[in-house]
This record gives structure tokens, sequence and C-alpha cells, in this order.
């Protein structure tokens, strides 16, 4: 495999079934993605952008085709054999932040790396928040937080443990104009202080400007010249 490259989607099929017989969500989908590079994944509702992003992190797997991620083929693993390559590798920010309500800012950082037995914890998750600009909320609870500061913590959380690659659905979905221009910017700061593969579903353009690449899908399709 050439080193220079993360990720492989190889000729991915999706379908699932309905009330109204199958339905294919993905059609023959084939591209590669390199270390440290940013590619947005674009298009319209339903037109299955989610779904891919959830086959190239292993969180499903596909119908037909591979995802090797890294030389490992998720496609051929099951559920727990996937989970065990996306420890400590891969990372993810959502559109709703699932951020746990009952633990404070430092304490949703410090999860992940716990459940890693990463040494030092809380003095790296505490340094994290610190570089997203909320050094002084640390012990807030997400309640306490606005829409961006929560979205900033859930970034803080997600390159705390220095993923390989971070994949990102729709970060700045529920945040004002403003305020996603200062996540995306947030982001990609991140991402090249970190050499970190980002790949992001988004209607954002803002996020996009950002990208090395855009993959545009079409009813299940890549639009030609993606």
């Amino acid at each position: 495999m050439d080193n220079d490259l993360l990720i492989q989607a190889r000729r991915l099929c999706k379908r699932v079934r309905s009330p109204a017989g199958e339905l294919t969500i993905l059609h023959d989908i084939s591209f590669c993605i390199a270390r440290s590079e940013g590619v947005a994944i674009v298009g319209a509702s339903g037109s299955g952008k989610s779904t891919l992003l959830s086959l190239l992190a292993g969180l499903d797997t596909p119908t037909a085709g591979q995802v090797i991620f890294d030389g490992t083929d998720l496609s051929g693993l099951d559920e727990d054999g996937r989970a065990f390559v996306r420890r400590g590798r891969i990372g993810f920010v959502f559109q709703s932040f699932h951020l746990l309500p009952g633990l404070t800012a430092l304490e949703n950082v410090i999860l992940p790396l716990e459940l890693s037995a990463h040494p030092g914890a809380r003095k790296l998750a505490a340094a994290e928040l610190s570089a997203v600009g909320l050094g002084e909320r640390l012990d807030h609870y997400p309640n306490q937080l606005s829409g961006g500061e929560q979205q900033r913590v859930a970034i803080a959380r997600a390159f705390a443990i220095r993923p390989q690659v971070l994949f990102a659905d729709e970060p700045t979905g529920n945040l004002d104009a403003e305020t996603g221009d200062l996540i995306a910017e947030l982001l990609f700061r991140l991402k090249d202080n970190h050499q970190t593969t980002l790949v992001l579903v988004t209607h954002d353009s803002a996020l996009t400007k950002h990208c090395d690449r855009t993959l545009k899908l079409e009813r299940g399709r890549l639009a030609d010249g993606a």
C-alpha cells in the first residue's frame, strides 16, 4: 500500500431494507484519502453523506466493497475488531456535540483519555481546553456553556487522543454563521498543528474552503470530477 494513503474506499455499496423494498443508499463509491489531507463530503440531504462517513469510520459495514484504513480492511472485521482499530486512532465531532451532561468540560475531555489509559490525562485535557480558548471554563457543565463553547469542548476531546483521522459530521450545523466561522478556523488550525487527516460532512462553505478536496455525492453516487 502507498504509505501516503490513510483511507481507501473500494467500490462501496450500501443497501438497506425498507417497507417499499430494498433501498440503495450508496452506489459503487471509490476514492482515497491521504495522510494529513482535509476532505469535505457535500451533497443534498439524502444523498448518502452521513452513511458514507459511517462506513469510512468503521461505525457501519458496507453491503459490498471495502474500506481500508491504514492497511487494515475494516470490512473484514466484526464490531469489536473495528472498535479496536478506532481506539486512539479515530476521533469524532458531531453536529449535536455529544457531551455528557453530568460531566464538566474537563471531565468530558478526560474521559476518552482515561479509557485509553493515557498517562497525565487531567493535565493533557486541561491543556487541550486551553488550546481551544476554554482554559477558564474547565469546571463548567455543558448546560452552562454556549453552543460554540460546547463544540469547542467536543473538538478538544477529539484532538486530545491525537487521532490519525478526525471525522466530523456537520460540525457547524447547530451554530450561527459567525460562531461557525470561528469553529471552522479552530478545527483547521488544530488539524494543521497535529497533522491530522480530517474528513467532514458539511453544507458550510466556511469549512469546504479550508479543505484540500471536495467530494460531491448525488443520489448515492460520486459526481463526475469528484
